[in-house]
């Protein structure tokens, strides 16, 4: 193998670059990877990163060239370090300089996980030598990595911006989860970052999904809008039933071009962001991707060049069937069979106050976290928890469950979070969240009227066996996960003060729905 190093200038920045080759003389297709997580190179020498990344062979070996850059503001990159703004300008200059290099064949392939996939993301529309992909563990809309129905993700985006802004020129941040509670979060960088952040705090300003900002501005992130959706090249793309971005994952697969999906391959496992078993409670049989596919990212590569076949298939889903412990391979629609549980008998209601929100163990699909088991039912006042009869008979639910409540509230506007468990022999472990606000379905609300609120939670598959049940937990907060509703109407980020609500479920007009195999 031979191995060296570059610094590519552009904007400002000298970006560290780290080339492997197979053998000195020769063209090969070359592999990119940009990655902004190298804290630990902040104190090598050249010589000493070189020597760290040569150990990493497993592309060159296989004939392919290897490029890593580290990140502007990352590792040995210098410049400064703002989430997302700079990877389109960077990622493009990198890609025609190895164009120039003499051991480019004219074949470029792109590979990265979470934020490492969307620096090639921002890349978009893709030029006509880039051949091929493995992109895991991250979407391409933005919005998903800071709302999911206006609620701002502080168990996500929020301590992970804090984290990269500015990462070595800035290294400690006045942060902690609590900084989350600020009113009016506006002040949010200026007080914890010390300055403001013009793409985080526009960011703050437009929790609706629908909003043109997510596709017209570079801070909502334009950039990478649809990046896949007509690219035309084969890509794997890869998540986890407990990823960051499960949902949205899953709605970038369904929105590919049917060109583009008939050549590329999605694959779900049954764990948390890193893939691994070891992150998680629950053990699967065989549910790491190397367990079951070894070697997947470089059989793919090599089958994009016509080396191989292809590890798993073209323009199908193969994912892990939980509890059932087995892989699938099939097109991933939800179950045709409804199954509807009513949650309960009467009304229930309860005080919820934010300034003392709940907090749940896990972040499920949406939050950092994965699964967990959660604490004892009705663990504090202001959590109602419900089981369901046990099931009489195997059940695999398949796809989005969804759920109807009908609530009530003293205030203008406040918010209900629903949990779903199934309970099993480890305790209650968490499947899925959703959180919405009443506003979200009637913003002229009078407090004390009735209102139906629709649920919908990311995609699953598990199986439900005979004699387990289900528990459903309701709430109006997941402290750590989602910034807290004050109960006041209006733009979040704007409002300066929050008041205690007095929340009602009517318990025998909600109702979960499991959409179920046949």
């Amino acid at each position: 193998m031979y191995s060296y190093h570059e610094y590519l200038s552009i904007n400002g920045a000298e970006l560290f670059t780290f080339i492997m080759l197979p053998e000195k003389e020769g063209k090969f297709p070359t592999v990119v990877v940009r990655i902004p997580y190298v804290d630990d190179f902040f104190d090598m020498t050249d010589e000493e990163a070189v020597a760290k990344y040569s150990e990493s062979t497993g592309f060159a070996d296989n004939g392919f060239a290897y490029v890593i850059q580290h990140c502007r503001g990352c590792g040995k990159s210098s410049g400064d370090c703002i989430p997302y703004i700079n990877e389109r300008e960077d990622g493009l200059h990198l890609r025609e300089w190895i164009r120039k290099q003499s051991f480019y064949n004219g074949q470029i392939l792109l590979s990265g996980g979470s934020y490492l996939s969307s620096v090639h993301y921002t890349t978009a529309p893709f030029e006509s030598d880039v051949v091929g992909a493995v992109l895991r563990v991250q979407d391409t809309e933005r919005y998903n990595c800071n709302f999911r129905n206006g609620f701002y993700k502080s168990g996500l985006h929020g301590s992970w911006y804090v984290g990269m802004y500015k990462r070595k020129a800035r290294k400690q941040k006045c942060f902690t989860a609590e900084s989350y509670n600020l009113l009016p979060l506006r002040d949010f960088t200026k007080t914890v970052l010390g300055e403001p952040s013009a793409d985080f705090d526009e960011i703050l300003r437009h929790p609706d999904k629908n909003d043109d900002f997510w596709t017209t501005t570079r801070y909502g992130g334009a950039d990478g809008h649809d990046a896949l959706k007509d690219a035309n090249i084969p890509i794997l793309i890869t998540t986890g039933f407990y990823d960051i971005y499960t949902g949205g994952i899953f709605d970038m697969w369904n929105n590919l071009s049917p060109e583009t999906r008939e050549k590329c391959a999605f694959m779900v496992h049954p764990y948390a962001h890193s893939g691994l078993k070891k992150d998680s409670p629950l053990e699967f049989p065989n549910g790491e991707f190397e367990e079951q596919f070894k070697g997947v990212e470089i059989k793919w590569m090599k089958a994009v060049l016509g080396k191989g076949e292809y590890p798993v298939e073209r323009g199908k889903v193969t994912y892990y069937r939980l509890f059932d412990n087995k892989w699938a391979t099939e097109d991933f629609k939800d179950g045709e069979k409804i199954k509807r549980i009513i949650i309960g008998e009467g009304e229930k209601t309860y005080t919820y106050n934010p300034f003392s929100p709940a907090r749940f163990k896990g972040g499920l699909s949406c939050n950092f976290g994965g699964t967990a088991i959660q604490d004892a039912p009705n663990s504090r006042y202001d959590i109602i928890s419900f089981y369901t009869d046990e099931f009489a008979e195997d059940t695999f639910v398949k796809g989005r469950m969804r759920a109807k409540l009908t609530v009530k509230s003293d205030c203008e506007d406040t918010c209900f979070y629903m949990r779903i468990s199934i309970t099993n022999e480890l305790g209650d472990v968490g499947l899925r969240d959703d959180i919405n606000s009443i506003c979200n379905f009637n913003p002229n609300y009078v407090p004390g009227e009735y209102q139906e609120m629709d649920f919908v939670f990311d995609e699953h598959a598990f199986l439900i066996k005979k004699g387990q049940k289900l528990r459903i937990d309701i709430s109006s907060s997941a402290f750590g996960l989602y910034v807290r509703h004050t109960n006041v109407k209006g733009l979040y980020c704007d409002i300066e003060t929050a008041k205690v609500a007095h929340n009602t479920v009517v318990l025998d007009k909600s109702y979960l729905e499991l959409c179920c195999e046949k």
